[in-house]
Parts: structure tokens; sequence; C-alpha cells
């Protein structure tokens, strides 16, 4: 039972933090969940939890073979493909700009760029099949969702890659909203604000990493971090009926943050030491003394 009862679902990046907010909320909506993840343990845990049915798919989404795979293996299992919520991703490097390693920088678009590149591409040519063998409505495609970022609607010097990743996956969003529009196809984003999860984990001890997430929340406009819960009913939202007039549009769910006005006292404007700030930034590699 639930409104997406009857429906399938794919969704990268599931074995754990917003993916698998995103698969639980699905599921217990109704859905059938292809638990996708490049952690086949994690995957297979994810999907033995749900309250329906699920299969769990090892994959690589920056493999063209391996994304290919896990459509094969949803309609193998479900018949179908309704839902695809392209939801893998990586953070890669704090490394400043003129010590980025260029290997680095490519290794993060592969999963978060040609990664949601290749989803796309996938879920198209499985709504192109699905419709040529169907005896109805040709235009009733189904809905994707992208996780974007606050990333990919603010700037910061750091995390690089990254940032430039996720402004990526708004045009390729846009993109796929106008090409799937007349179809019947639904393609919109989420952007997730801070949300602690194991994205993060291996930069639990810095700056901007995993470790200080609650503290930098606490100054958003609803004062708190976000959860996978949060991120997953949001995804869900944009996937269903409801969001029927919807595409091509991004979702912040973010707190408040990206709309706060920081040179106005409610903001924070001067409650923080610039000083300090570019001296943590440039000190090791410009000699930062600091002076104007």
């Amino acid at each position: 039972d639930g409104r997406f009862a009857g429906k399938v679902a794919v969704v990268t990046g599931a074995g754990n933090g917003i993916g698998r907010g995103s698969a639980e909320r699905l599921a217990a909506d109704g859905a059938r969940v292809v638990v996708v993840d490049i952690n086949g343990d994690a995957a297979r845990s994810v999907a033995a939890s749900l309250p329906g049915e699920a299969i769990a798919v090892t994959a690589d989404v920056s493999d063209e073979g391996q994304v290919d795979a896990y459509i094969d293996a949803a309609v193998g299992a479900f018949g179908h493909v309704d839902f695809h919520h392209l939801n893998a991703g990586i953070f890669g490097t704090f490394a400043k700009l003129p010590d980025l390693p260029s290997d680095e920088f490519d290794r993060v678009m592969a999963v978060n760029v040609r990664g949601q590149f290749l989803g796309l591409r996938a879920a198209f040519r499985q709504y192109r099949a699905q419709a040529a063998g169907a005896r109805g409505d040709r235009r009733n495609g189904g809905a994707i969702v992208i996780t974007a970022s606050i990333a990919s609607l603010t700037g910061s010097a750091d995390l690089l890659p990254y940032q430039t990743s996720k402004h990526a996956s708004l045009g390729l969003m846009r993109g796929a909203a106008m090409y799937g529009g007349p179809l019947g196809i639904r393609v919109n984003a989420v952007a997730p604000g801070i949300v602690p999860t194991d994205l993060f984990a291996a930069a639990a001890t810095t700056a901007g990493g995993k470790n200080d997430m609650v503290r930098r929340a606490s100054t958003t406009p609803l004062r708190r971090a976000g959860t996978p819960a949060d991120i997953g009913s949001v995804a869900a939202f944009l996937m269903s009926e409801d969001a029927a007039y919807m595409t091509g549009q991004v979702v912040s769910v973010d707190g408040g943050a990206t709309f706060v006005n920081a040179v106005r006292p409610s903001g924070g404007a001067g409650a923080w030491d610039a000083a300090a700030v570019d001296a943590a930034m440039y000190t090791d590699s410009w000699n930062w003394s600091g002076e104007r």
C-alpha cells in the first residue's frame, strides 16, 4: 500500500546517508526499491532492512557497463523502472587551489558528473524502451531526481572539485528536463545543506568536514543540521504526482542557509574574524601577514 504501490525506484549511493534515507522513504510509500551502491555489503544491508520488495546491486556509477548492469538488474527483478534518484557522489579533497592535484579533480568529476550523466542516459534509454512496448500513453515516462547540493548554488574557497561537480549537476538536470518534458518525463534536483553522513567521515577532523557540521548548521535559520530523512522526503515528493507540474527545478533543503543575507546583523554580519579565516586559508603557502 502507499502512493508508490506498484512503482519501482532505483536509488544510487543508497548504502548509507541521503541515499539510504531516500530508499527508506520510497519503500515506506510502497515502492519496490533497487538499492545501488559501490559498497555491496552496505547495499545488501539496506535492501534487507526495507519494508517492501528490494534488491541490492553493487555498482560504480562512473563505469558505463556497471550503470547499464544496475538498470538490467532492476528490470530483471521488477519488469520496469518508474523512478530514478541519482544520488551517488564523493566529496573529494580539501586541498587549496594551487595545490589541487588534477587527478583528484578528475576523480570527483568522474563520480559526481559522469556518474549522473550515465544514470540520466540509462534512465532515458529505459523509459524509451518502456514507451515502445506500452499500449497506453507513451508520454507517461517517469520521474528522475538528481542530488545537487548547497554547493550547487553558492561558492566557497575549499572543496573546489565537489563544488564544480555540483554546479554541473544542475546543467545536467536542466538539459534532461528540457528533453524529457515533451515525453512526460520530469527531472528535478534536491539541494541538501548540512547533513552529517558518512560522505564526510574521511574528513572527520578537518574544519569544514564532519566534525563541525552540527556547529556550522546551528547558525542556519532553522538552527539545526538536516537528516537523511529530511532529504528523502523531498526527493520522494519530487517523484510523486504531487509534483506533477514540476520539472527543471532545484529545491533547497538546507535549513534556510542559502537565503541568508550574510551582510545583515541577523545573518551574522561581522560576527566572525575575517583575519583569522584568511590566516587559516593562506598562511602555509602565501606567508600571509593579514595586511591590506
